[in-house]
């Protein structure tokens, strides 16, 4: 049973050893914060001293000691030694199973590939709860390991041990950032040399800056060509850790050189380092020949490194919360926040925000108020696109930026002030054109109109949510939808009305157009102009401006011509012709008519119409 679980660990290993090794930025703190470190070996002796053991110890212990005034922030456990890994210890009794496992390999010329490994976990919670107590880690088991390749031990490179990193917060401190950049990285005789850059610093205060490192394996009897550099300078910390030793079995927060296998050291770096520097280059070296003339070298295995720098700056840093474009418009409304949470100090006021479409800058910004450490700012914006940005394109909003390229503030990190989006605009369809309405003129080329008809045409739409406009830009901009369309009276002829039926995915927009004709008057047999307010007039129905150029003659029963009107006269009863009785009402009697439309589509209209009182 325990051989099938070591064969399910070793595949599970084999899987996640495929994780990246470089060694690379993992978390930053800001604020009144340092870091302290404690660990132990599980060797009971350096190997290159003493070469007939090949096991580890069961388990070892170590003490934290923190201010009493601090709090702590975050704690990490590291444990490492040969093989492909142990994921699950024992710290303090409670179990504790690894979230990430590094592998790197050494090609041995006698016994192949050698594996060594190394395993992280927050144990942020452990630590907050124990406080300053002995911590003891156990059942670090690589014993089949050990047992399966004799190489291992035959080259005194069978190790294990433990390191606790806790990052604490005290107000008597200043202001600092630590960073903490992890993987597993070796140096060895077949590669003797390592050059790792760690960015996403900024060096605002040298002073009292330090750098620590946790690395495996390194021996104090093999000090040929070995070197540790910073920006090119050697450092040493003696006697701990000599400039040709740096690995050497050392923990520089006890000041002991019992640490066999493994090296915990911290170095002063502020002769180093200068002001402004955003990067540091750290340097490792082995090999050298000895005094018989052979070449020896140490196998070393970077495991961590630690920065504590002086550096009172603000971190902008943005994101887009919401977006929304409406159908067929090319304005977008953007909701996006500024922050300022991985700092050491405050984000000015009027630092400028630059928003891109496909790399073009199509508006600017600025944030409104100072923000704090941590702060943030919550802004709108409503930006325009462009004619010339196709319907797909990138949304890029870079806080610091004026619009040039250029930032106006200095921060922490300079390379994360950017997001993005993808946006996809909705353009606007071509409509579809349906059968047009027809209807009589009631006057000056409009009609009535029953605008929802047109819908028995559309068989493939829901037809659940229909407005109406009278322009595509209404349509577009959802405004001044027609309020009811059953009963619509058209302002020219032709007019053409828009139909928008919403869809899933936006709309369909169809069109029609609105055509008015002239019908056939109506005429009125009778008329009693008494003043009475009732039928008053000779009232044409269909006639008044609508035949706007009609030609209307009235005559009595012998011939004779009485009145001749147009689409300003009306005939109210009198004559407006002949000698003696223009003006004056016309006797009760039978009158006929003359009515010329000057319409093509109509011939004359005559007949009779009888004058009563």
């Amino acid at each position: 049973m325990r051989n099938l679980l070591i064969t399910i660990l070793a595949l599970l290993f084999s899987f996640l050893q495929l994780k990246a090794q470089d060694i690379s930025l993992y978390q930053q703190y800001n604020g009144t914060i340092n870091y302290t470190a404690i660990g132990n070996t599980l060797n009971a002796f350096e190997n290159n001293l003493v070469r007939e053991f090949c096991e580890i110890l069961p388990s070892s212990s170590a003490d934290l000691n923190i201010p009493n005034s601090a709090n702590v922030v975050a704690a990490y456990l590291y444990w490492a030694g040969s093989g492909t890994g142990d994921q699950e210890v024992t710290l303090n009794n409670t179990q504790v199973t690894a979230e990430e496992i590094y592998n790197v390999e050494y090609q041995d010329s006698f016994y192949g590939t050698l594996t060594y490994f190394s395993c992280f976990t927050d144990i942020t919670n452990i630590v907050t709860a124990l406080g300053n107590t002995t911590y003891t880690l156990s059942d670090l088991d690589i014993s089949e390991t050990l047992t399966t390749n004799i190489g291992y031990c035959n080259n005194r490179t069978n190790f294990a041990g433990w390191s606790i990193y806790v990052i604490y917060e005290e107000a008597s401190l200043p202001i600092n950032q630590v960073s903490l950049f992890q993987g597993l990285e070796i140096i060895n005789q077949v590669e003797q040399e390592k050059t790792i850059v760690i960015d996403n610093i900024n060096v605002l205060d040298n002073d009292g800056a330090k750098i620590g490192f946790l690395a495996w394996e390194g021996d104090s009897n093999l000090n040929y060509g070995e070197t540790l550099q910073i920006n090119g300078n050697l450092i040493s910390n003696p006697p701990l850790n000599p400039s040709d030793n740096a690995f050497n079995g050392t923990n520089s927060f006890t000041n002991t050189s019992t640490f066999y296998n493994g090296d915990l050291d911290v170095y002063n770096i502020q002769d180093n380092i200068a002001i402004g520097d955003t990067s540091v280059e750290i340097k490792l070296t082995t090999g050298d020949i000895d005094d018989t003339g052979v070449f020896r070298a140490d196998l070393i295995i970077l495991n961590n490194i630690i920065t504590v720098l002086n550096s009172q700056l603000p971190d902008a840093t943005v994101s887009i919360d919401y977006y929304n474009n409406d159908c067929y418009s090319n304005t977008i409304d953007l909701d996006y926040t500024i922050y300022n949470s991985n700092s050491t100090e405050v984000l000015p006021e009027n630092t400028p925000i630059a928003f891109y479409a496909n790399n073009q800058r199509i508006a600017q910004s600025v944030t409104e108020n100072d923000i704090a450490i941590d702060g943030f700012e919550n802004k709108n914006i409503t930006l325009t696109i462009p004619n010339n940005i196709p319907d797909n394109f990138t949304l890029t909003i870079v806080v610091d930026d004026d619009g040039e390229g250029n930032g106006t503030v200095v921060e922490l990190n300079e390379t994360n002030n950017t997001t993005t989006e993808n946006i996809q605009l909705t353009p606007l369809p071509e409509s579809i054109e349906l059968e047009p309405l027809l209807s009589c003129d009631i006057g000056f080329n409009t009609a009535i109109f029953n605008l929802t008809n047109p819908l028995e045409e559309i068989t493939n739409n829901s037809l659940n949510s229909v407005t109406f406009y009278t322009t595509i830009e209404d349509l577009i901009n959802n405004e001044n939808n027609i309020i009811i369309p059953e009963h619509y009276q058209s302002t020219t002829s032709p007019q053409t009305i828009y139909i928008k039926i919403e869809t899933e995915d936006c709309a369909d927009i169809y069109q029609f157009n609105l055509l008015t004709e002239n019908c056939p008057p109506t005429i009125p047999q009778g008329f009693s102009p008494n003043n009475d307010s009732v039928n008053d007039w000779f009232n044409i129905q269909g006639l008044y401006d609508i035949f706007e150029n009609h030609e209307l003659k009235i005559y009595n029963r012998y011939g004779t011509l009485l009145f001749v009107g147009d689409n300003t006269k009306r005939w109210e009863g009198k004559a407006n012709r002949g000698i003696t009785n223009q003006g004056k009402l016309l006797p009760v009697g039978t009158y006929f008519y003359v009515l010329n439309l000057n319409d093509n589509n109509f011939k004359l209209l005559t007949g009779w119409v009888y004058l009563n009182r």
